[in-house]
């Protein structure tokens, strides 16, 4: 198929699709005469495994990794390795973005309870104060 169809099948612009193949991400291409690239259908496949892997977090070089040159020729043990990887750096990341949303809201509730009588300077010195930022003086 040519790249127009392989564009409209899977949702991706032909453009990505010559970028991919730059990458060495998509191998299985033939010229014809006049110079149009010729697609094998299992390139819908392959492209949709690529952006999967990118909505997931891989990156190009992670995917080229595993990626075989056909579908029947998967390397097992690195793909089932480097996916567990990526499932122990999203749980890494949860764990930041949970630290970093507990310590928003603290900040959250710490500007909110502003005394009535504090101007926002001396506000931002006692929200310091108590997040340890500024020591007492």
């Amino acid at each position: 198929m040519k790249i127009g169809e392989l564009a409209k099948r899977s949702g991706l612009s032909a453009a990505t699709i010559r970028f991919y193949e730059s990458k060495g991400l998509i191998t299985a291409v033939s010229r014809k005469a006049n110079g149009y690239r010729e697609y094998p259908l299992e390139a819908v496949a392959v492209l949709n495994i690529i952006a999967n892997a990118q909505q997931t977090g891989f990156t190009l070089d992670e995917i080229r990794q595993v990626m075989p040159g056909n579908l029947s020729n998967w390397k097992h043990e690195e793909l089932v390795g480097m996916l567990k990887k990526k499932v122990a750096d999203i749980e890494a990341m949860e764990l930041k973005l949970a630290q970093g949303k507990s310590q928003l809201q603290n900040m959250i509730k710490l500007i909110e309870c502003k005394p009535e009588d504090m101007d926002c300077d001396d506000n931002a010195n006692r929200i310091l104060k108590e997040m340890g930022i500024l020591k007492s003086g």
